[in-house]
């Protein structure tokens, strides 16, 4: 029976933590699909640890612990690593992305159209909440310098919601340890010419009050991994 694989990367979450393994575990899936929840906390200094720990009870859930917080990216690969689903998705600790939307980045996967699924903000007729113009900027600005250089016509290559066949991660050598995994992945998928689908999704996204991390210093850095594995083709 096919599985999903869904990885939560998770640094100093207490607030959402909870709420957001049980919506994965709400989400409903085709009936043939089994999940699999890897929970890989970053060295949280709050009570994300505990509180990811009570979630882990749970057959489906298991949770990894890193010893020293390394970033988004590092935390990724650690759970990727560890994956054993047919299909393997990124999923926030907060709450800025509905699981309910699986389903939807399931079907060209599971028609055989896709390899690789994202879930954009900016495509469709989704619902999302109205915060930041100039993060929306920015990210339009690094989809387009990406899609230059990677000859892709993605709209949202920031999206957290990345969905994979196992086989393609695979495939990939990752590096980044903190946000620049989102483009060095998109130029590492491109590379591999592999079926790459985007489906409008919605966004719940949140202030730097309620938890944001990302800044614009991980502006620069994308932009850099841009040139890094898209113009210079780093390994």
């Amino acid at each position: 029976m096919p599985k999903l694989s869904i990885v939560i990367p998770a640094f100093n979450e207490e607030s959402t933590i909870g709420q957001v393994v049980r919506a994965v575990l709400d989400a409903e899936l085709p009936t043939d699909i089994q999940r699999e929840v890897i929970i890989v906390d970053d060295c949280s200094t709050d009570q994300t640890a505990a509180l990811a720990a009570v979630a882990a009870s749970d057959l489906h859930v298991s949770l990894l612990r890193l010893p020293e917080n390394r970033g988004k990216g590092a935390a990724l690969r650690y759970g990727f690593s560890k994956a054993t689903g047919d299909f393997v998705v990124v999923q926030d600790a907060d709450l800025e992305y509905d699981p309910r939307e699986y389903v939807k980045l399931l079907a060209p996967l599971l028609s055989g159209k896709a390899d690789v699924v994202y879930g954009s903000r900016f495509s469709g007729g989704e619902s999302h909440r109205v915060l930041f113009f100039w993060h929306a900027v920015g990210n339009r600005f690094l989809t387009l310098l990406s899609n230059a250089v990677t000859n892709l016509n993605l709209t949202d290559m920031e999206t957290c919601y990345k969905m994979f066949r196992a086989n393609v991660l695979q495939r990939i050598n990752l590096r980044e340890n903190r946000f620049g995994f989102e483009p060095e992945i998109t130029c590492k998928v491109a590379r591999l010419g592999v079926r790459i689908y985007e489906i409008g999704i919605t966004y719940s996204g949140r202030t730097y009050e309620e938890g944001k991390k990302i800044g614009w210093r991980d502006g620069i850095w994308a932009l850099w991994c841009i040139i890094k594995y898209g113009l210079l083709r780093f390994p």
